[in-house]
């Protein structure tokens, strides 16, 4: 449910620089680059300003650490977890040609990071699958998911548009499209910087969780907007503070955003998900783990 500006906003350089090094071979040819911001806020995103000598010298920092979130099992478990809130499933498997309307102002959502046709991010994936994939039943539909681009409007997608993408969603490429964005996009940066912060796996879900719905710019009601919040209220670990503390700031400041939005966001996935992890003290996140989305338990076994 990427709800901000994917390509174009002023999104951090990390993002494209930082985990991708001079360009990411795996994604589609001609992909939009995201871009630094002009003034870049280092307190929202300590990279924005990093040169080349800084980006590998924190790449191998990264590297240099347990692999968290990162290692295998724990990423399946990321997916499933994403899955929940996104979708009420823990088959994330299903999700790649998922596609309604939720009613929450930002059009369609589909896929497995709920690309809406509101916020750009659907348009600028679409664009850039399409181009290299010219007879991909989506290929039609681009003009109007143009000319909704920033509004919930269905006008020219309907009839047809779900129906093409879940036709395209049976194109291994385009699974394997999504793959590299979910990846790419957002959770590696998320969990860069979530370990460069001094977080576990749970911390470091979390900024992926934040980055996949409210992506990965640098506004109040964006990711690095709401990690600036977090630190006003609580120092990470790397600073110092207390692991737990940082972690239901952080809460707390996701949390508030999504309250402030005009179609009011269940907080389901921070208030019966993330942080019963962390009042159990489950910063690991090891399994077995249990927790309920929208009134639904679900539970990864150990």
């Amino acid at each position: 449910m990427t709800r901000l500006v994917l390509f174009g906003a002023p999104i951090a350089i990390a993002v494209s620089l930082l985990f991708n090094g001079d360009g990411d071979p795996g994604l589609p040819t001609g992909s939009p680059r995201p871009t630094a911001p002009a003034a870049a806020d280092e307190a929202a995103d300590p990279y924005a300003g990093a040169d080349d000598e800084d980006l590998r010298e924190l790449n191998a920092r990264v590297a240099a650490m347990p692999p968290g979130l990162a290692a295998p099992k724990m990423r399946e478990v990321a997916w499933k977890l994403l899955a929940s809130a996104e979708g009420s499933t823990l088959d994330w498997r299903s999700q790649y040609g998922a596609i309604e309307d939720t009613g929450d102002g930002t059009g369609y959502n589909a896929g497995i990071v709920g690309f809406c046709s509101r916020t750009h991010d659907m348009l600028a994936f679409v664009e850039s699958f399409t181009a290299d994939h010219p007879d991909s039943p989506l290929r039609p539909f681009v003009p109007a998911l143009r000319k909704v681009d920033g509004s919930a409007s269905h006008e020219g997608l309907d009839p047809g548009f779900t129906a093409a993408w879940k036709k395209a969603a049976q194109d291994p490429a385009f699974r394997a499209a999504q793959d590299r964005v979910r990846l790419k996009q957002y959770f590696e940066p998320a969990v860069h910087l979530a370990k460069l912060d001094g977080l576990g796996a749970l911390g470091q879900f979390m900024y992926f969780d934040a980055m996949v719905l409210h992506g990965p710019g640098s506004e109040e009601d964006a990711f690095y907007g709401i990690r600036k919040a977090a630190l006003a209220e609580a120092d990470t670990v790397a600073e110092g503070g207390d692991e737990s503390a940082y972690l239901d700031a952080f809460l707390e400041a996701a949390r508030t955003v999504m309250k402030s939005k005009k179609h009011q966001q269940d907080t389901s996935r921070l208030d019966t998900a993330q942080r019963v992890f962390l009042e159990d003290g489950n910063l690991a996140l090891e399994l077995p783990l249990t927790w309920q989305m929208y009134g639904e338990t679900f539970r990864i076994p150990a």
